[in-house]
């Protein structure tokens, strides 16, 4: 099981060098972060850039979330001899996994049951426990809140001694990680120039603490929520439509919210990959999508977040592409 001391990896690691004792010395902060990349040919405008998360070393944005969550418990004695158990989508499961494998401590994950396969295979690969949550099992109301409703459920069993539970939609700790890395990293790369960010509405984690931060350092920046429609299939984001809000959700540092649906998302992303060779998920798509719809920023620095690669996805782009490799959206 892991311990305190385990949590957290010796910092040996000599970023010059590019040399690193521990893959968790990959994680991003302020002095090694993740690059910012203009969109030089799908958005007509010359400031937009993205943030490309899927450069962190298991592959999204979660990744760091899923670091403090997991030296949050360890700090707190949580983890001591449980398991962890959590709810995701997708990305937070995948590095939540990781990290567990590194420290042996055993992971399982609930989770919707139309997440593509290869996530799921990646899930098993890193030796994770995978329970898919099919919707019908789900609450009419808030179908896809029902892996959270498993996760919170196998936390409740066997008198609450097994399972430790990151809960990444209410605890703080996962807008903490963007507080303390993201918001600084796109401040400092931006050289403070932001004026906007885009990022959807998923755990609210990044929205929160990036939102938060820009706003203390500068009030005028602007941050704008991507909502995808009811039944959608842009993994990793959530319409509240069909599932609660998140208790990180801090709506005092939203400025505005536009919805997005999954044609023009998927559209954008293929444009992404085939003319920026920015190879994307399709939450990227989705909120470049918007920004490009966007017309009310001439000035600064436009920043969109770029949560993952589109690797995890192929089965879905299979789906929408003709025979001749054509997107028929």
């Amino acid at each position: 099981m892991v311990t305190q001391s385990q949590s957290i990896p010796t910092k040996t690691s000599d970023h010059a060098l590019r040399r690193y004792e521990d893959i968790r010395d990959l994680l991003p902060d302020v002095d090694n972060p993740t690059p910012l990349v203009r969109v030089r040919n799908a958005v007509p405008a010359d400031n937009v850039y993205l943030k490309l998360e899927w450069l962190n070393p298991f592959g999204s944005i979660k990744d760091r979330a899923a670091s403090y969550l997991i030296r949050g418990l360890a700090d707190s004695g949580a983890l001591e001899g449980r398991e962890i158990v959590e709810a995701s989508s997708g990305n937070t499961a995948i590095a939540l996994a990781a990290i567990g494998a590194i420290d042996g401590t055993k992971v399982t994950i609930t989770i919707p049951d139309g997440v593509p396969e290869e996530t799921k295979t990646v899930l098993r690969m890193l030796g994770a426990e995978v329970w898919e949550t099919p919707d019908e099992l789900c609450p009419v109301d808030h179908p896809k809140d029902g892996a959270i409703a498993l996760a919170r459920s196998l936390l409740a069993s066997e008198g609450g001694s097994r399972y430790a539970m990151p809960d990444q939609y209410e605890n703080p700790d996962n807008v903490r990680a963007h507080y303390e890395t993201t918001g600084p990293e796109i401040w400092k790369q931006s050289g403070g120039e932001v004026s906007a960010f885009f990022a959807g509405f998923g755990t609210c984690g990044t929205i929160t603490g990036v939102g938060r931060y820009l706003k203390e350092r500068n009030p005028d920046v602007r941050i704008i929520g991507i909502e995808p429609e009811k039944g959608h299939r842009l993994p990793g984001l959530k319409s509240f439509a069909e599932a609660n809000e998140p208790g990180n959700l801090d709506w005092s540092v939203v400025d505005d919210v536009v919805p997005v649906l999954d044609d023009p998302a998927y559209a954008m992303t293929l444009r992404l990959h085939r003319e920026d060779g920015l190879l994307v998920g399709p939450s990227t798509g989705a909120i470049v999508h918007v920004i490009n719809t966007y017309d009310d920023f001439k000035e600064g620095v436009v920043v969109g977040v770029s949560p993952d690669a589109g690797a995890k996805y192929t089965t879905y782009f299979q789906e929408m592409l003709g025979d001749e490799g054509l997107p028929i959206i």
